[in-house]
């Protein structure tokens, strides 16, 4: 089933979440994150993005040029980072908001998949960014926040102009 995008400024996007205790307790909501996202469509979202404050996200990050390539993230972290990347970033939890934000180029993440088992990954290109991105969100950021006081202060002001 899918589940209403939670839209921003709301104030579960701006709260960090606390870690998953056990995958079973998330299983429905993992299920009905990717149902969410490929209808949005997006390539990745974060529980936050759904309403619910757990450390989740859900991310394909190459589904739309070819295959679908799922990959279940829980209490997520990177535990290395390198180079240095900018790009133009949008969010499901403020549509129309693009942004060039700068990200690491590759990055190892250390997570647990949907079937309670703890991986170690790295990634580099559209992934890493789209893995960082969703991280973000469970820390209670925005994408926009990555920017100056003044360029984000500017984005969002346009975006509820357009609302």
């Amino acid at each position: 089933m899918t589940r209403e995008i939670v839209q921003y400024p709301d104030a579960r996007l701006q709260t960090p979440c606390a870690p998953v205790a056990d995958v079973t307790e998330v299983a429905d909501l993992i299920r009905d994150m990717f149902a969410t996202m490929y209808e949005a469509p997006g390539r990745g979202l974060a529980a936050p993005q759904v309403g619910v404050l757990k450390r989740v996200f859900v991310m394909d990050a190459g589904w739309k040029e070819g295959a679908k390539t799922p990959k279940t993230c829980i209490n997520p972290e990177i535990i290395a980072a390198s180079g240095r990347v900018t790009g133009p970033e949008g969010c499901l939890s403020a549509p129309g908001v693009l942004a060039q934000i700068e990200q690491h180029a590759e990055i190892t993440l250390a997570y647990t998949d949907a079937a309670g088992l703890r991986q170690k990954e790295t990634l580099s290109g559209f992934e890493a960014i789209c893995a960082q991105h969703e991280l973000d969100h469970l820390d209670g950021k925005m994408h926009f926040d990555r920017l100056t006081a003044k360029a984000r202060q500017d984005l969002i002001a346009d975006y509820e102009a357009r609302k």
